[in-house]
């Protein structure tokens, strides 16, 4: 997720590459990022903290209190964007020396093609000025809301987790172009299409997607067949479902960790 950021930022002419630094304990995971985008790198968090006025942590949940105790003496009058999923403001804020501008970022998996859905939850004392700056950073690798924290397990639920059920859904779509005789390259590209196509619709025209969905099935056509079988199969009940039992786990992890 680090390097989706970077690549964005880069992308849309927010910063040049001498404006960051990448800090990872592989050098070649570095040398690759250096050899990519022309940033500078190093292996050392605390130097890469101290160099920084915004400070994007990218670490994986189990390595975030680490982390922080390596870097806080450094962060002082800096502000911590956090990606680890799952870690509230407070436990970032307990991991530091004295009270911190922080805020909690959660994308999703298409960020990694400047297509992602990030929800940023801002702690106390964040200035609008900065809160801008983040959302920038953000809309650079898709789009960008705010919320309370309180708000980000249903996040989690939804924009985290979403994608693989849509991968689930463009899969079933391929597999039943497949038992209608297409063949599996033609049919996944046209499930995948479809779905991008009934995505962009939704977006540009701004309906409810009950209305599309009406708009496209005619009566006593093809489609409102295939609904008909949806309902049959409680399509729409598996996917509330689906989206409640991931904003659950969410948080059970965020009571673990």
């Amino acid at each position: 997720m680090a390097e989706a950021i970077m690549k964005g930022v880069l992308a849309a002419g927010l910063f040049k590459a001498g404006d960051l630094l990448a800090s990872d304990t592989s050098e070649a995971r570095l040398k690759s990022i250096h050899q990519k985008y022309g940033i500078r790198t190093t292996r050392n968090n605390r130097e890469a903290v101290r160099e920084g006025d915004l400070v994007i942590l990218g670490v994986k949940p189990l390595g975030v209190d680490g982390v922080l105790a390596e870097v806080k003496s450094e962060l002082k009058e800096k502000v911590l964007v956090s990606v680890a999923a799952g870690v509230p403001l407070a436990r970032l804020a307990a991991g530091l020396e004295r009270e911190a501008k922080i805020i909690r970022a959660m994308p999703n998996a298409p960020a990694l093609v400047q297509a992602g859905a990030t929800v940023l939850a801002p702690g106390k004392g964040v200035e609008q000025e900065t809160l801008d700056l983040v959302l920038q950073i953000f809309d650079s690798i898709g789009k960008s809301w705010i919320l309370e924290e309180r708000y980000l397990d249903a996040v989690t639920g939804l924009s985290g987790s979403g994608p693989a059920f849509v991968f689930v859904m463009i899969e079933a779509m391929a597999d039943g172009g497949v038992k209608s005789g297409l063949s599996r390259e033609v049919a996944l590209a046209l499930a995948v299409q479809t779905v991008l196509g009934a995505a962009q619709m939704a977006l540009q025209t701004g309906d409810h997607p009950a209305r599309l969905k009406d708009f496209v099935a005619s009566p006593g056509g093809t489609t409102i067949a295939g609904l008909h079988k949806l309902e049959e199969g409680k399509v729409r009940s598996a996917f509330i479902s689906a989206v409640e039992a991931a904003t659950r786990r969410s948080e059970e992890l965020g009571k673990t960790k």
